[in-house]
């Protein structure tokens, strides 16, 4: 097996390779390649129905583009691809659609996303050189298997809308596209029918035991860290049972498996004698089950980064990678040479910079420390749609900028004129905590329970809280108030008496797991959450317990 997973790994790597190299040339020239890329997607897209309003055949350069077309958001293309799902051909693209994939946001209802091989081709350009940089630099992670997170299922009610175009993926290897997911399939430690189980618990723990089964594993990549976290924390209270099915080559989840999630998860042989080598080794140390695992790429930015120094501490000897910024819509940034430049050859990229009075600018106009909103041209048919994410330059390769994801752009809270905006509530925490010393398993602030005035709770796991000194909560809050008085709009509202000082609530375990439950209990797949720093709904209280 090991042989047979280091061939598939150098196979992949093959594949791929031709893509590092025009990516790594691109580099050189981000203006050259963004024009000829956006002269390319309006030349195929002339003759759809988008391109002939306005006018793709005659456009000749990049300032008539921004000229005739505007600046667009999802409502605006919510008819468009209602258009698609009736059933209507060459809408946004003359490529036809082979998928709408559900996308959720942090605070939005399900988009249904266009995905064309153009598309296909498109994040291919951008998974190519970041997996060809990564096993470079790490190689001995083409030894052993990886672990991809599988993203359980999409909501039912909307895979269940009236579309004459399939909705959704079955599978997260297809946005790759057909060959090239069965070559990253030969790689993974986790067969894609995991999928198939619907119950959460039973989900993990089927993960669990297809992960056990394999000593070479050398690679985790998960979204959000606490996707790891969690799925590892569930080892304890599995732990026999993983054992046993293990030893016998059997499947027992605390959860009936549905007939088709069983067949297409298939027979194993037993493996008694890694039964035997865990059962001494026990479940509290992920780094002895798997000592391989020299690489965990996960989300590293803004409020994700909290959750860092926990998957540092579970795989201590391991290179944590943070991912670049990727949305369903587009990938923006890869990781590679050690920072994360724009994927140029996938999208044509635009940039609102922040004070700049509605200027727009493009890759090679940015310096370092521009913050901006990002804008997307797509092969999948979005033109000029703003993905409402905010960025800052944190240097270059070459000439292509290096970019740091932020926050998302509009995501702010106003209870009585405080706008106060989720990229600077991550930093109001991030030095909170770094000035107590403090690092969370998890933190949101929101909308304290209805209280006259109105005040802000942080909602915030602790390891070892019970051993805190009782004045803890309220030095925390102190401490927070002071950082989000650096806002002038909030420190006026506190001491006008329109806002209560911040409070402090203590969870006392389970606190991610809570905010993802809620999350998909509101329509949101485990694999689109974000966990933020800051909610402007209440009712959190509720949901980790304190009324």
């Amino acid at each position: 097996m090991p042989t047979l997973t280091r061939l598939a790994n150098l196979a992949w790597i093959a594949a791929n390779s031709d893509g590092h190299r025009r990516y790594h040339a691109a580099l050189a020239d981000p203006e050259g390649t963004q024009r000829g890329l956006l002269a390319s997607l309006l030349r195929r897209n002339a003759d759809t129905a988008f391109g002939r309003r306005y006018g793709f055949a005659e456009i000749t350069t990049v300032d008539e583009f921004q000229e005739r077309v505007p600046l667009s958001t999802w409502d605006d293309y919510e008819p468009w691809v209602e258009r698609i799902a009736a059933g209507e051909e060459h809408v946004l693209t003359r490529s036809p659609v082979r998928i709408l994939e559900l996308s959720s946001g942090s605070s939005s209802a399900a988009k249904r996303i266009p995905y064309t091989a153009d598309l296909q081709r498109d994040i291919r350009r951008a998974v190519a050189p970041w997996i060809c940089d990564a096993y470079q630099r790490n190689p001995e992670v083409t030894r052993g298997a990886g672990y991809w997170s599988i993203t359980p299922p999409a909501l039912v009610e909307e895979r269940a809308r009236p579309s004459a175009v399939p909705v959704g993926f079955e599978e997260d290897g297809e946005y790759l596209g057909g060959f090239w997911k069965r070559l990253a399939g030969a790689t993974l430690a986790v067969p894609a029918a995991v999928r198939l189980v619907r119950d959460i618990d039973a989900f993990r723990y089927v993960t669990l035991l297809f992960l056990l089964r394999r000593a070479d594993l050398a690679l985790f990549s998960v979204w959000h860290p606490s996707f790891l976290t969690l799925l590892l924390g569930a080892l304890p209270g599995f732990w026999e049972s993983l054992l046993r099915d293990l030893e016998r080559g059997t499947l027992t989840p605390p959860s009936p498996l549905s007939e088709a999630a069983r067949t297409a998860l298939g027979r194993h042989a037993p493996l008694p004698d890694r039964a035997a080598e865990l059962s001494r080794l026990g479940p509290d140390s992920p780094s002895l089950l798997w000592p391989n695992v020299s690489l965990v790429s996960c989300w590293g930015d803004a409020h994700a980064a909290l959750h860092l120094p926990e998957v540092q501490r579970l795989f201590p000897a391991a290179k944590v990678q943070p991912k670049g910024l990727v949305a369903t819509e587009a990938f923006v940034t890869i990781p590679y040479a050690g920072r994360h430049p724009l994927a140029i050859r996938s999208h044509f990229f635009e940039f609102l910079p922040e004070g700049s009075g509605g200027r727009v600018c493009l890759a090679h106009e940015l310096e370092t420390g521009d913050v901006a909103s990002v804008v997307v041209t797509t092969g999948g048919g979005l033109y000029r749609y703003q993905l409402q994410d905010r960025v800052a330059v944190d240097g270059f390769v070459g000439p292509t900028p290096s970019l740091r994801f932020l926050g998302k752009e509009g995501h702010v809270s106003d209870l009585r004129g405080e706008k106060l905006h989720e990229s600077f509530v991550t930093g109001a925490l991030a030095r909170t905590f770094e000035n107590l010393r403090l690092s969370p398993r998890f933190a949101l602030l929101a909308p304290a329970t209805p209280a006259d005035p109105p005040a802000y709770t942080l909602y915030v796991e602790l390891p070892d809280a019970g051993s805190l000194p009782a004045t803890f909560a309220d030095d925390l809050a102190k401490t927070l108030d002071a950082e989000l008085s650096a806002n002038p709009h909030y420190r006026l509202c506190v001491s006008l008496g329109q806002l209560a000082p911040a409070r402090v609530y203590l969870i006392e375990k389970e606190g991610v797991a809570r905010y993802l439950e809620r999350c998909r209990e509101r329509g949101q797949r485990l694999g689109d959450i974000k966990p933020l720093a800051l909610s402007a709904e209440g009712g959190w209280g509720r949901v980790f317990g304190s009324g």
